[in-house]
């Protein structure tokens, strides 16, 4: 029988209390890495409150400013997919109940990954993290849900697809809005993340699959964020711009995830493509530029606002997904292995050395390449350094690419997932017994009051 999420956090708790110390990787050891993993993951699940009286099942208490040092919904969605990669690469599966159920608690009232709690923050990258989540479920053969009436991984993904699909519009020439909802700040941006997500659902679906309309979409999208200038002829991805002015007001900002969540969906174009000689070049030059920007001295580095430790909640995460999504690159993309690598390792020694805060001796930051830690602390960080941890194994051990229909994914799809989704402006659903665990809420009125609290970049 494998270990429960209760029985793991218990197990781990004891060995925490008996031992307070930094932690020590040893970067060449499988079961180091391994260990330290396993500590990274049980610190990071201390953040999370859903299987506790007062806490939301699949959500970290959030959003901002209830408490101040909360997360928005997305973030929760992107620590299950951490948790997911976790699993794949560590073959650890304490987690994979707590993450499944934490999944289906957020699928939403029309099955589409976008329940109406959620409404007042809800933007397409938003709603699409919980889709690559998803999709990550369906590629690793991520056990399903017990519930014979859940939806499964792919067809959750599907559904993501689906409702994103009919929504770019005139304006800058198509491409996705930052948000779904008119009433939203953010509605009249046009950005990268939510382009970039949609492409990358839709080049892993078409890969999966095998069905050429998400690749189209994929090309599409390709196509708009290069014509409309957001993705140079360089291969640097600019954070976004606004329709009132056509789009060529462009914040010239650069973050790390931007340039993963393209490369990944431009690898598995290129693998989707049995190696089309233009994907590669797309892959080769998004790869260098990455490499260029985010790694100097080959150690993951936030430009934008590490420097001066001016990060968001949400920019404090975007090196786990950096790490995550290059790892997945050299399984569709091999020829890119050594390259990745070389960045890699390096990069987790550094996360691993300066997780040394806390009261407990191995809290970790963001400052990577700093050789000392920052002060900061939380989800994101804990995330960052874990996912920089486990995807070293990807060298060591022969971790299986993701699967694809043809290639033994049992994932079942629903090419028509999605279609009671509406975009429609109703009231906020408060949430039901089903919701939460225990006596908590977060009512409509605190989402409201939180609208304008809401960042610009609070994705």
């Amino acid at each position: 029988m494998h270990p429960t999420f209760i029985s793991h956090v218990a197990t781990a708790a004891l060995l925490a209390s008996s031992s307070v110390s930094a932690i020590d990787l040893n970067i060449d050891s499988v079961d180091s890495i391994k260990s330290v993993a396993a500590t990274l993951a049980y610190d990071m699940m201390s953040y999370y409150k859903g299987n506790t009286s007062g806490g939301i099942i699949g959500v970290l208490p959030g959003p901002p400013p209830n408490p101040p040092d909360g997360y928005y919904w997305w973030e929760s969605g992107a620590m299950w997919g951490s948790l997911i990669d976790y699993w794949h690469f560590t073959g650890d599966t304490s987690y994979n109940d707590v993450v499944s159920n934490g999944i289906q608690a957020q699928v939403g009232e029309n099955i589409d990954m976008m329940p109406k709690n959620w409404s007042q923050s809800m933007g397409n990258d938003d709603q699409a993290f919980w889709g690559m989540t998803a999709l990550l479920a369906a590629e690793y053969n991520f056990p399903a849900p017990t519930d014979p009436k859940a939806p499964s991984w792919l067809s959750l993904a599907q559904a993501v697809f689906n409702t994103q699909a009919v929504r770019p519009d005139a304006p800058c020439g198509g491409g996705l809005r930052w948000q779904v909802f008119p009433y939203l700040t953010g509605y009249d941006y046009k950005n990268s993340i939510a382009n970039g997500c949609f492409f990358n659902i839709g080049a892993r679906l078409a890969r999966y699959t095998a069905n050429d309309t998400y690749a189209q979409h994929a090309e599409t999208t390709w196509d708009w964020i290069t014509n409309v200038g957001l993705m140079d002829a360089d291969y640097n991805i600019y954070d976004g711009a606004h329709i009132q002015h056509n789009c060529t007001d462009i914040n010239r900002v650069q973050f790390s995830y931007n340039s993963a969540v393209w490369l990944l969906g431009a690898a598995n174009m290129y693998n989707y493509t049995n190696g089309d000689a233009k994907w590669k070049t797309r892959v080769d030059g998004l790869l260098n530029q990455t490499f260029n920007i985010f790694f100097p001295d080959n150690i993951a580095y936030e430009v934008a606002c590490e420097p001066k430790l001016s990060c968001t909640t949400d920019m404090f995460s975007f090196k786990s997904y950096l790490t995550r999504w290059l790892a997945s690159v050299t399984k569709v993309a091999p020829y890119t292995h050594d390259e990745v690598i070389k960045r890699l390792k390096p990069s987790a020694q550094a996360a691993a050395k300066q997780c040394v805060g806390g009261d407990n001796g191995r809290t970790c930051g963001l400052s990577w390449s700093s050789g000392k830690y920052d002060g900061t602390k939380g989800v994101g960080q804990t995330m960052a350094a874990m996912s920089a941890v486990f995807v070293n194994l990807a060298d060591l051990l022969p971790i299986k690419p993701p699967f694809t229909n043809a290639t033994g994914g049992t994932s079942i799809g629903n090419p028509n997932a999605g279609s009671g989704s509406t975009d429609s402006l109703d009231p906020i659903k408060p949430a039901t017994n089903a919701d939460r665990a225990g006596a908590g809420i977060i009512t409509t009125l605190v989402l409201l009051s939180a609208t304008g609290m809401f960042g610009w970049m609070s994705i």
